[in-house]
């Protein structure tokens, strides 16, 4: 509507409104508030934002402005996003971010089964005996995760694929057998991966990508 100038000078004058009150300098507001300018509603317009990141190292799956090193003011997109799902700190690789709520828990609930994978490097060299275990099931946190696909890359780089999300999951299976994960990469969530995409850079997804996301996710439950 005007620049951010011109709004504090709106202000001021009184001629901007939330809900029919007068608004004040510092005032927040929410997706759902009335706000007119000098009468005139302000219009907004909806526009879903689909964002693949591939996460550097040392930046945190939240969106907490406390924490200086959270993944929305990493990427700093001019409006109001989220990350689906979480890496951890430590970790890095394919991290998605949106704003359309609708889509978080179909992807995210384990029961739905979508693929996530990634590339591990072990601080040993890695057996077949190793890499069969890993694909068997884990017991970790109270629970055994579901079977995996396990790939060997060489001595100490192997390919994991899991359809279940648990708390720093592929660290403490390889803790399970002694292993110790030196770097964990996610490169692929469902159809969508990290090919040709720098560590630290984002993209949009192309409409090929989100019609597909949709698809996948169309049989989905939303909620636990």
């Amino acid at each position: 509507m005007c620049s951010r100038r011109e709004a504090d000078r709106l202000l001021k004058e009184g001629l901007i409104t939330v809900n029919g009150n007068v608004a004040g300098i510092g005032d927040k507001v929410e997706d759902t508030d009335h706000i007119e300018i000098n009468g005139t509603p302000i219009k907004t317009t909806n526009k879903l934002v689909y964002i693949v990141l591939n996460k550097p190292k040392g930046i945190t799956s939240t969106t907490d402005e406390s924490d200086p090193t959270n993944i929305v003011k990493f990427v700093n997109f001019p409006t109001r996003i989220f990350h689906i799902g979480r890496l951890d700190k430590d970790s890095e690789g394919l991290i998605l971010l949106t704003n359309d709520g609708d889509i978080v828990n179909k992807i995210l609930r384990s029961g739905n089964a979508h693929e996530k994978e990634y590339v591990v490097k072990v601080d040993k060299q890695i057996t077949s005996s190793f890499l069969k275990s890993m694909a068997s099931g884990v017991h970790i946190l109270g629970k055994t995760t579901k079977p995996a696909y396990t790939e060997i890359i060489d001595n100490f780089h192997f390919r994991i694929v899991l359809t279940e999300g648990m708390n720093r999951q592929i660290r403490r299976m390889c803790t399970t057998f002694g292993y110790h994960v030196t770097r964990l990469m996610r490169v692929r969530i469902m159809n969508i991966t990290t090919d040709g995409l720098a560590v630290g850079k984002w993209r949009y997804l192309t409409n090929e990508e989100i019609e597909t996301v949709h698809k996948l996710t169309k049989e989905s439950k939303k909620t636990i």
